[in-house]
């Protein structure tokens, strides 16, 4: 007899408002009839936004766990959206199965009057009933959409349809653990100047992501402090504050994206920098 295993990690999706309005963690109730069996797992209980690597890890493994067991026909994490797109990043690069994994949540908790959750929830079940998705590696279900785990970002701080994912290729990884590892990112915008870069380096930084202006563009005085940290063998990849579109290293005139690849920076296409910061560090991990 198959069943779907669901993972109960917290966020939005269980937590309810108490009496000054704010939202706090702790319903459990989903309030909806599964269409297949489904078994609870209930992992942890905390705000996505308070989740660091070893959060993310620990997701990761529960989710191998649960594909142990061969009558496991798929795994649902419920997680909060505040980080969604970076844990499902992590377990989509060691997911080799062809058994589905769905993300899905909330933006509005399990109380509101109209509480989106239980329809992501529903949809999430029927995503890992439906055939077309085997072999599709995570999934995220929300708010109406599927979309691929890689290239995820959240696009809306209260939309119901919150996210959006431009297409990454997919290619799964050995599995390593990226507890331990530090990789920070810079924000960058007109005037920045190598402070923040410098103190990530003074601070023992593993690696770092620029979120750099329209195409992956800076200034000459970040390039320079890029190209300290490249010397010290501290990766720097570059991803862009932009929503959507891919970016490529096409402006040079000092502080250019064909700078920073001069300065031994690396591109990050289509992930924003959340996710580039997972995968960084997922490739430092491994490089140990």
């Amino acid at each position: 007899m198959s069943h779907i295993a669901l993972v109960r990690t917290g966020g939005t999706i269980a937590s309810s408002r108490d009496e000054d309005g704010i939202s706090r963690p702790g319903a459990s109730e989903l309030g909806i009839e599964f269409a297949a069996e489904v078994k609870f797992r209930d992992l942890m209980s905390k705000d996505s936004s308070t989740f660091d690597f070893s959060d993310m890890d620990a997701v990761a493994d529960e989710v191998a766990r649960c594909f142990e067991d061969p009558a496991c026909a798929g795994v649902i994490v419920l997680h909060g959206t505040d980080t969604m797109e970076e844990t499902a990043l992590l377990v989509d690069l060691f997911h080799d199965d062809p058994r589905p994994v769905v993300f899905t949540g909330a933006q509005r908790t399990s109380d509101h009057e109209d509480p989106d959750g239980p329809v992501n929830v529903a949809a999430a079940v029927e995503a890992v009933l439906d055939p077309a998705n085997s072999s599709r590696g995570v999934l995220v279900v929300f708010g109406g959409r599927t979309l691929n785990a890689r290239g995820l970002s959240k696009w809306h701080t209260s939309a119901l349809d919150a996210f959006i994912s431009s297409t990454e290729p997919r290619r799964v990884v050995p599995r390593v653990h990226i507890e331990g590892i530090r990789v920070d990112i810079v924000a960058l915008y007109p005037g920045a100047d190598a402070v923040a870069i410098d103190a990530y380096r003074a601070a023992g930084t593993n690696g770092i992501v620029l979120q750099a202006l329209g195409s992956g563009n800076t200034n000459a005085s970040v390039v320079a402090a890029v190209k300290t940290c490249t010397a010290e063998g501290i990766p720097v990849w570059v991803t862009t504050r932009v929503p959507d579109g891919s970016i490529a290293p096409t402006y040079g005139g000092g502080g250019g994206g064909a700078d920073l690849v001069d300065a031994g920076a690396v591109f990050a296409p289509v992930l924003r920098a959340g996710q580039a910061r997972v995968l960084l560090a997922v490739e430092i991990a491994a490089s140990r």
